[in-house]
């Protein structure tokens, strides 16, 4: 069963489009990337997921269903905007949402021990969330998110304002929820977090989806790069498009090189020994997802 599905979803707030014909699915477990820049529609689409607004036009499936209340049991959705009640405790908050997620008390307040100690707060339990810390109140808020073990976990900007040991933390639980069945978006714009977690991930730009698809098909992109030292220009052998120098090595020469579209670095090394071109340097270069973004996105030509 497909997790998540948009099809044809537009979103107008008065003369402004904010997500324009929007199609995209998710499978059951995946690591979806909602990636894009600020302004590119990606909290807009999460909060039509989640039915906290309504689509202009299109159609939207969540778990199955439409998007509504009903889907509350299966969801979780930790917020950019964080937000807990400051005068309860830690456990108390945890517990409070589980109830909100259709939990019983018991087993909601188990649930939270059981998280609080994961997070390292187990002697925290009983102190308010105003005498927590940034970092530990946010460990509260994913735990708030993921008490009820949701089936669909949407996460938007949820590495926004975390310390680096904070950050390690959400992305090995994001690891470990996936592990278990649970499908799991997030919206950033932080390419190297999606580099680490994502099974597949959308392009978004201006409302629109520019591009859909695994990491390796994203990178398919660009132009194959290479890094070659060689005596000779490498301008004269099939399928380069472009050579320029990067350093000079006494007679070698340091080369960075740009393929034509779907060639083959192991037709151009075979080319390379049959016509005795000398090399002693050659390394493919494997375009960032950060790359990939600056050339559909910003319409660069992929380099950092």
């Amino acid at each position: 069963m497909t997790a998540l599905l948009l099809d044809g979803v537009t979103k107008d707030f008065g003369g402004k489009r904010a997500v324009d014909h929007l199609s995209f699915a998710v499978a059951n477990g995946e690591v979806f990337g909602f990636l894009g820049g600020n302004g590119a529609g990606k909290t807009t689409s999460l909060r039509m997921i989640l039915d906290i607004i309504r689509p202009t036009a299109g159609r939207i499936e969540v778990l199955g269903r439409r998007p509504g209340r009903e889907n509350g049991p299966r969801l979780g959705f930790l917020p950019e905007e964080r937000g807990l009640y400051r005068t309860m405790t830690a456990l108390e908050t945890i517990t409070y949402f589980g109830r909100l997620k259709g939990m019983g008390r018991a087993d909601a307040r188990q649930e939270g021990l059981r998280l609080l100690d994961r997070f390292g707060l187990g002697s925290a339990a009983s102190s308010r969330i105003d005498r927590l810390s940034k970092g530990m109140a946010q460990k509260v808020q994913l735990a708030t998110a993921i008490v009820n073990k949701p089936a669909l976990l949407i996460l938007d900007e949820p590495f926004s304002g975390l310390d680096p040991v904070n950050q390690g933390l959400l992305e090995a639980e994001i690891q470990c929820l996936s592990q278990q069945g649970s499908t799991v978006v997030f919206s950033t714009h932080v390419m190297q977090h999606a580099e680490r977690l994502c099974h597949r991930l959308l392009l978004l730009t201006e409302g629109r989806k520019l591009f859909e698809g695994t990491q390796d098909q994203a990178r398919a992109l660009l132009p194959v790069r290479l890094s070659l030292v060689s005596r000779a220009t490498p301008l004269t052998l099939p399928y380069v498009i472009a050579a320029e120098v990067v350093e000079q090595e006494g007679d070698w020469t340091r080369w960075d090189v740009r393929l034509a579209p779907r060639a083959d670095p192991a037709d151009l090394l075979q080319v390379c020994t049959e016509r005795g071109f000398a090399l002693r340097h050659f390394e493919q270069s494997r375009p960032s997802l950060h790359d990939v973004f600056l050339h559909v996105v910003g319409g660069g030509d992929g380099r950092p």
